[in-house]
């Protein structure tokens, strides 16, 4: 009689293998971490020398003023907090997602930190996390020296400075890179799931959301046009799960909103209590037009920068999720009524506008030459940081 043959029984993977994949990983990366961490670093060290002589405390800046009490009042007390303004304003804290609170406030209950230091905590980590998926997307579309320059310009950004504060913009831009990165991998349910967190962390995410979506509708049209439509979705499934859980976290929020105060609008009402909604670039144009012609004319140059760099990503032909992103976090800044102070904020999660730059540092003949340029950028963004901390604060 033949020998049965039997099939062997799957072997559990051994957590010790994954080790050293993730110090390889970590090895690769640690240029851009270092980079990063130092261009943060002289941001800190120049606002630490500067505070004091201000009489102000360069700590408390970071982790316990403007929107920082927003988060830490949601983590300490949960939703319910409502300021009224001299003016007959009222605003509400449900404007606020709600990552950023929970995870100040389990980091507060597992560790010594107050509750403001658990924001600074989860920002500066979270902003370590954002420079590796940057550099990983760098190093993906172009090669690893650009992902390092890439990440070192997106830490000495001219409003990199919010990166070293208890506020939303690192841990974001970690969920919006890695979520790039897993779609230019073809990890689509781990995009998806960054995605959720992205929703749950910044209205911005539906950039993020759009540009899966867009990604993957292209593909499916592709895909059904060269004549192979047999078993096209089923093909397709990861794909169309990634899109498909992409929009829960900022859907989840909206509706969260919703039913707590009792109309399917509410959160579009809540942000227009803080001035914000859309309305085309209007309130853009207004305070362009209100300007003295000197301040007008650089903003216009400055506005003309940002559309260079645009032109910049589609003639660098970056891949379509990156593109769309991009592209939407640009329009949705620009386009809102919101105070013209914190558009700056706004697009610094759109960090493929500086992988042309990033390209330009790169290719400079010497490393050293490339050091000196970026040390310049990072001592201009730190000056910069401090003197709008010490002044009139972030927008």
């Amino acid at each position: 009689m033949p020998e049965l043959q039997t099939r062997p029984r799957p072997v559990a993977p051994d957590p010790r293998a994954a080790w050293p994949r993730a110090r390889a990983l970590l090895a690769h990366a640690a240029p851009a971490l270092a980079a990063y961490a130092a261009v943060r670093a002289v941001g800190l060290l120049v606002l630490a020398l500067w505070a004091p002589a201000a009489g102000k405390d360069a700590l408390h800046l970071l982790g316990g003023r403007w929107d920082s009490v927003w988060y830490q009042r949601i983590a300490e007390h949960g939703y319910g907090y409502t300021a009224t303004l001299p003016d007959g304003g009222v605003h509400p804290d449900l404007a606020f997602f709600p990552l950023l609170p929970a995870l100040e406030r389990g980091l507060a209950a597992v560790t010594p930190f107050t509750v403001e230091g658990a924001g600074i905590a989860v920002a500066w980590s979270a902003g370590l996390l954002a420079a590796w998926g940057i550099f990983a997307v760098g190093a993906r579309l172009r090669d690893r020296r650009t992902g390092v320059v890439l990440a070192a310009l997106w830490g000495a950004y001219p409003t990199g400075f919010v990166q070293s504060m208890a506020y939303t913009e690192t841990l974001f831009t970690a969920c919006a890179a890695w979520s790039l990165y897993a779609v230019l991998k073809g990890r689509w349910v781990t995009a998806g799931a960054l995605c959720v967190l992205a929703g749950l962390t910044r209205p911005t995410a539906a950039a993020l959301i759009a540009a899966l979506a867009v990604t993957a509708v292209t593909a499916l049209v592709r895909e059904h046009r060269t004549g192979d439509r047999h078993g096209l979705l089923r093909r397709n499934a990861r794909m169309l799960l990634g899109v498909c859980l992409a929009p829960l976290g900022w859907l989840g929020y909206v509706v969260f909103v919703a039913v707590r105060q009792g109309g399917p609008f509410a959160y579009f009402d809540v942000q227009a209590r803080w001035g914000n909604s859309i309305d085309g670039g209007r309130a853009l144009a207004g305070f362009i037009a209100g300007l003295p012609l000197p301040a007008a004319l650089g903003l216009c140059a400055a506005l003309g920068l940002l559309g260079w760099l645009v032109v910049l990503c589609v003639r660098q032909r970056q891949p379509l999720p990156v593109l769309v992103y991009t592209v939407a976090v640009v329009v949705v800044s620009l386009i809102g009524s919101g105070y013209f102070g914190s558009r700056p904020r706004l697009m610094m999660p759109a960090f493929p506008l500086l992988l042309s730059p990033a390209v330009a540092l790169a290719g400079i003949r010497t490393t050293a030459r490339t050091a000196v340029a970026l040390t310049f950028l990072a001592l201009a963004s730190a000056v910069y940081g401090a003197w709008t901390l010490l002044g009139s604060g972030p927008p």
